[in-house]
């Protein structure tokens, strides 16, 4: 009889893993504050290139950065509009703003018109994950490109789970059904919702 091994609790153990693969510019399958995400160090191109090859994506389809904190978003971004901050602030669920002029990033994950969508990240594990990294984490849907998004550890395609270099041993029974909301905030003032 085979023996059900239960998802480590251990956070700290998981942490170091995550940090010693995304060190190395290894690739991570690791739980957000909304669904679950492939990851890597936002600021190394080859790791970013890795993703969008795993997930069979043109590399013309940008990706989403998160950051743990306002500090690091200032550091990755020329002007953060003050409605940003209202915006996170205010937000009743995990949103991503797409910016004008990223900078310190992977120049393949910046889009064709400079812009850059990042969320300040509230899930803790995400938080400290990117805190100890130092640097932010690239978080996409657990997907091939064209496929449903998984809303759960079980959906994720066998593909994705061995094309990465390690998939985060956390919460893995949890439903993590909604991808953020998106809004655009261009430095001229305009806001648009891209995704509620």
């Amino acid at each position: 009889m085979a023996t059900k091994t239960t998802p480590s609790e251990n956070f700290g153990d998981e942490l170091n893993k995550c940090l010693e693969v995304l060190a190395n510019g290894g690739i991570i399958v690791y739980p957000t504050d909304t669904i679950w995400g492939i990851g890597c160090d936002a600021t190394n191109a080859e790791a970013v290139s890795k993703i969008y090859a795993l997930k069979k994506r043109a590399n013309t389809k940008t990706m989403i950065c998160l950051v743990s904190n306002d500090f690091m978003l200032e550091q990755h971004i020329q002007k953060v509009p003050d409605v940003a901050y209202d915006i996170i602030d205010l937000a009743t669920k995990p949103t991503t703003i797409v910016y004008d002029h990223p900078k310190g990033v992977a120049k393949n994950l910046v889009a064709e018109d400079d812009t850059l969508a990042i969320r300040v990240a509230s899930d803790k594990f995400c938080q400290y994950l990117i805190q100890k990294l130092k640097k932010p984490l690239v978080s996409t849907s657990a997907n091939l490109a064209g496929e449903p998004i998984p809303t759960s550890f079980k959906e994720i395609s066998p593909e994705i789970l061995k094309g990465v270099d390690y998939v985060v041993n956390l919460v893995r029974d949890k439903e993590k059904s909604t991808p953020s909301s998106i809004i655009k905030l261009g430095n001229d003032g305009i806001v648009k919702v891209i995704r509620e």
